[in-house]
């Protein structure tokens, strides 16, 4: 693809790296990056990175909580690009990419993993800007089905949304891991080589429904059946707190394990002793779980999943119900309780689901997500 192109999005992740760089090998394409990581949802622990790849992260100044960078602006509009692609938050760079497109007649393509209005205050008023951007869009990458569905019911064009299945480097998170590392991380958790293992990890917000996951995990823990369960809590956020006097109140404190952030590097281990993963999220006014990568990584370590209904890689196709991970209603604490209780009694049956989910993640892999841009890409440069 000869024209040039111009990416822009908050930051480059070790989940976007790459992504990126095969668009690079695909595409003459710069990366402009303009976060400075204190995003809400971002564990700014991960830290900001690169590759091999051509991109700048580009200076401003943080006005309340939206991010300007007026050297964004003056970039877009000096630089012969002839494509846009720009990811779906920035509240400065959104609007401000989206405008320098349609001034130039170039094409500009969205990429988003929203799946409903988002009700806030703020996002209740500028809905109707955002809602000229889907339709106005000379195409949309989205990250599964579950965004195609609802871009479509708002009134989008369904020729110009482009699945890129949303993944994580494969080859990292299904490593191998050693016995003796296995058993230093039991013996740093204080877990015997009896305990069996659930984990959540990730940001411990509200959103993440992490107080729904210790009220279902009370229920097991009064089961002499399961007197060797630990619950692995790993991550950081403002609901720190508030879960671990909630483990207190409940009488589960010796049986749970906060670990605080957890490095990427480390991730894999904390898998790997887990005998189920749960991504317990609930829907807020602010946000329904986009995706949720971490299944990617838990699926990639042949751990069976647990996910509400709110999580995106459930929703988006990856996970089967019943066949490659359990998929429960969200909030529902019976549920939860009942499919975490399902999988602990029937080992080959979580055996079986870790292996299908393994490889079923497989086919969820950077080449493919980025076939999903290029698509978009090419079906954007006819539209003009």
């Amino acid at each position: 693809m000869k024209s040039k192109i111009a990416f822009i999005t908050n930051i480059c992740t070790h989940y976007t790296s790459g992504l990126f760089e095969r668009l690079s090998d695909q595409c003459d394409i710069d990366f402009l990056f303009y976060s400075d990581e204190n995003e809400w949802y971002w564990q700014n622990q991960h830290g900001k990175t690169g590759g091999n790849f051509n991109y700048r992260y580009l200076p401003g100044l943080r006005i309340g909580k939206t991010k300007v960078s007026f050297s964004l602006l003056f970039e877009l509009l000096r630089a012969p690009y002839q494509i846009y692609i720009k990811c779906i938050n920035g509240k400065f760079a959104l609007p401000v990419t989206f405008f320098i497109a349609k001034i130039k007649r170039k094409p500009f393509i969205l990429w988003t993993g929203i799946w409903m209005r988002l009700n806030t205050p703020f996002h209740k008023l500028i809905y109707p800007l955002t809602k000229m951007i889907y339709k106005k869009s000379d195409a949309i990458v989205v990250y599964g089905e579950h965004v195609k569905s609802f871009l479509i019911s708002e009134g989008v064009d369904g020729k110009k949304i482009f699945v890129a299945v949303h993944s994580v480097d494969n080859t990292f998170y299904s490593r191998k891991v050693t016995e003796k590392e296995s058993r230093e991380l039991r013996s740093l958790l204080h877990i015997g080589p009896e305990g069996k293992v659930i984990l959540f990890l990730g940001r411990l917000e509200k959103n993440k429904g992490v107080s729904n996951l210790l009220v279902a995990f009370s229920k097991l823990a009064i089961d002499p059946m399961f007197r060797n369960l630990i619950l692995v809590i790993a991550g950081e956020g403002s609901e720190r707190k508030n879960l671990e006097s909630i483990s207190i109140d409940l009488n589960i404190s010796q049986k749970v394990r906060f670990c605080g952030y957890v490095p990427v590097s480390e991730a894999v281990k904390y898998y790997s002793i887990s005998s189920i993963f749960v991504l317990p999220s609930i829907t807020t006014d602010r946000i329904k779980e986009t995706w949720g990568l971490v299944v990617n990584e838990a699926m990639n370590q042949s751990v069976p999943v647990i996910v509400s209904d709110s999580v995106g890689a459930g929703a988006g196709g990856l996970i089967e119900n019943g066949i490659s991970g359990i998929i429960y209603p969200e909030g529902d604490i019976q549920k939860l309780y009942e499919s975490l209780k399902y999988l602990l009694l029937n080992e080959k049956i979580r055996i079986k689901m870790g292996k299908i989910g393994k490889e079923r993640v497989a086919d969820w892999n950077c080449d493919k997500m980025s076939e999903g841009f290029t698509r978009a890409i090419i079906f954007a440069q006819r539209k003009k």
